[in-house]
């Protein structure tokens, strides 16, 4: 009984080995199956695409060459104005570094209601007169040239003041850096540039540097009034333009010719830091501010708003054309009306 047992036991164990060796047989030869008709299929693809690609057929470019303009000259922000270099050493023997910390004193408030009497007035310096003088002291000093226009163009150059076109004098049109330069030195030229052994290498587009001593007049407004409440007379400047006499491309002489505005209450803190040459006494000398501010100039007035309906400068006042002396003798009787004016008001 027990021999027929384990025959029995030993033939299924050899049974069952059996039926696993032909299972795997099975598996090995379903994954080759599949794995030849991947191999197929992918050949069979790639033999289609081979088969639908077409030959490559140059392709013609229809738009037409569109001609670049050549780039604009750059633009050169910086005023074509010489440039003074800084003492190294102390050049003066006093103190002279508070100058830099000068404020003016703000001005006095003035009520409309209190101003019983107004006027503006357009004046024009000419610094070629003995007493405006000043106005051309070319000496150059550690804070720049310290004629009049070389402060004006330095505080330009530097940022400091806002410049306005001279379309008008109601400050209404800003003017950038690069407009100035042109209004004040012309366009830019091209210069070429050659390396050592002669070739030229590019260009470069400059302006010439301008000639300070050409800038010798400037033109005033101001306004004038009467305060009741202090029952004083106030001059207020209200603007500065240097002029020049302009001549067009077309050789058409324009005459004398404002170039732009300054606000003169935005350039009393950059003036207050400048001193106004003075031969009795050098060490005496009074800051820009202070002179506009005393009236230590002469400006022979060309415009008012008194009896003025059409808003008209003197020198086109009928009979007053070309006649110079009778143009300057209408500036002084406008003078005399303001201080009659305010000489009628007390009684002695």
């Amino acid at each position: 009984m027990n021999k027929q047992l384990i025959k029995y036991l030993a033939l299924a164990f050899c049974f069952c080995l059996f039926a696993g060796v032909v299972e795997a047989q099975q598996k090995k030869k379903t994954t080759t199956r599949s794995a030849t008709k991947r191999t197929t299929t992918r050949k069979t693809a790639k033999s289609k695409t081979k088969a639908t690609i077409n030959p490559t057929v140059p392709v013609t470019d229809t738009v037409k060459a569109v001609a670049v303009a050549p780039p604009p000259p750059p633009v050169n922000d910086s005023l074509p104005i010489p440039i003074v270099k800084k003492s190294l050493r102390p050049d003066e023997a006093v103190e002279t570094t508070t100058l830099k910390d000068r404020t003016p004193l703000p001005y006095e408030n003035l009520r409309a209601d209190d101003a019983i009497y107004r006027h503006k007035i357009w004046r024009e310096i000419d610094a070629r007169e003995k007493i405006n003088q000043t106005f051309m002291y070319t000496a150059n000093e550690n804070n720049g040239n310290q004629r009049f226009i070389s402060i004006l163009l330095k505080a330009i150059d530097d940022s400091a003041v806002t410049v306005f076109n001279s379309i008008d004098d109601r400050f209404t049109t800003p003017m950038t850096k690069a407009e100035v330069a042109r209004a004040i030195g012309g366009d830019s030229v091209p210069v070429p540039i050659y390396d050592t052994m002669g070739n030229l290498t590019g260009t470069i587009y400059k302006r010439a540097e301008i000639n300070l001593d050409s800038f010798y007049r400037f033109r005033i407004k101001e306004e004038v009034i009467f305060d009741k409440e202090s029952s004083r007379l106030f001059w207020r400047i209200l603007g500065i333009a240097p002029v020049k006499d302009v001549v067009t491309s077309m050789g058409v002489n324009l005459g004398p010719t404002e170039l732009f505005w300054v606000y003169y209450p935005d350039m009393r803190p950059i003036l207050a830091r400048y001193e106004v040459y003075n031969g009795k006494n050098y060490g005496g000398r009074m800051s820009w501010e202070d002179l506009f501010e005393s009236r230590m100039f002469y400006g022979r007035i060309i415009k008012s708003t008194i009896d003025n309906p059409l808003d008209r400068f003197i020198r086109v006042y009928p009979g007053l054309k070309e006649k110079g002396i009778l143009q300057l003798l209408e500036g002084e009787n406008i003078k005399e009306k303001i201080f009659n004016y305010e000489q009628d008001l007390w009684s002695y």
